[in-house]
């Protein structure tokens, strides 16, 4: 099949992220080797620059524009991680960025987003479509477009995350991430087959938010209505037209939670492994917890995703 990334992609991703972006820590817990039955490394992209792994697509995306690209700006459409990502990588490269973000977004996200000198631009999730809203803004003002998913670049540079992972873990039967839109699974999948041809590869969503599970048993890519979730970074409803590829080729399933497994696991992280994560990160942790992988895995890697956890889902944890 001719996918839309290949491993040299995330390799030229990897060294035009040298210096810009962290290496972030992979974490191991005994606490939760004994829950899961096996050795569990998680790959800390909390720990990232802008709180996620986001930042890794969007520098190297903004990293490839040309000068007169990033002389008129750039444009972007998220419910927070991308929108920060986009907005530091934007100020880093002195680069002008606007952003779409819903209305319902975390506060916290909104705030950082604006902090690194992003203008904002909001809109109601339920009743507009985010992709219209960017299109038209960046039309009207000549502006480029960073999408959070679905573009080589972006892909390429999320794969980066598993690229280290592999490099500092290798021979790991399996590694699993959390689902959105799809560009850290794709890229996870392109980075981790390419060291480990026989590894298993596999995606958790909620069970509110399960397009990429419907579209990989249909066999094409599904969309369902605006989902309700705790996961945040995780309210997609289609999986991305050059991602689904990708996924489809390498992943072995889609796995889901719910949403009070999703607690669990942010309970879990916060309290046994001591790590702040966002619900979305905690997406694949409680698909672990709750035993949904197969039995057979002796050493699992996660991407823990990002850690920008609304203020006021994290002090629900403690009550």
């Amino acid at each position: 099949m001719n996918l839309p990334l290949n491993f040299h992609d995330v390799l030229e991703a990897g060294e035009r992220l040298k210096g810009v972006c962290h290496t972030t820590p992979v974490v191991t817990s005994r606490t939760l080797n004994h829950r899961v039955g096996g050795d569990v490394f998680l790959k800390c992209e909390n720990l990232q620059r802008a709180g996620a792994f986001k930042f890794r697509g969007a520098y190297h995306a903004i990293s490839r524009l040309t000068d007169e690209e990033k002389k008129r700006g750039v444009i972007a459409f998220s419910s927070g991680n991308h929108a920060q990502a986009v907005a530091l990588a934007s100020r880093l490269s002195e680069v002008p960025a606007v952003l779409c973000m819903p209305e319902d977004a975390p506060r916290v996200k909104v705030e950082a987003t604006r902090g690194y000198g992003a203008e904002l631009v909001f809109y109601d999730r339920f009743t507009e479509d985010r992709e219209e809203v960017a299109a038209r803004l960046a039309e009207e003002r000549g502006l480029t477009l960073i999408p959070p998913y679905d573009h080589p670049h972006i892909m390429a540079g999320a794969g980066t995350a598993a690229l280290e992972l592999l490099r500092e873990v290798p021979g790991l039967d399996a590694v699993i991430t959390p689902v959105g839109g799809g560009g850290l699974l794709s890229g996870t999948c392109i980075a981790a087959k390419n060291c480990s041809p026989d590894i298993r590869l596999f995606g958790v969503e909620p069970e509110n938010a399960d397009d990429t599970r419907r579209s990989l048993a249909s066999g094409k890519r599904v969309k369902i209505p605006a989902p309700r979730t705790l996961a945040d970074g995780l309210r997609i409803t289609v999986p991305g037209k050059l991602t689904f590829p990708v996924i489809r080729e390498h992943a072995e399933s889609i796995l889901t939670v719910t949403e009070e497994e999703i607690r669990d696991a942010l309970r879990f992280a916060l309290f046994r492994l001591k790590l702040v994560v966002e619900p979305s990160a905690a997406v694949p942790l409680a698909a672990l917890l709750c035993r949904r992988l197969p039995q057979d895995l002796q050493r699992i890697g996660v991407i823990l995703s990002g850690g920008n956890i609304d203020p006021g889902v994290l002090a629900e944890l403690g009550s």
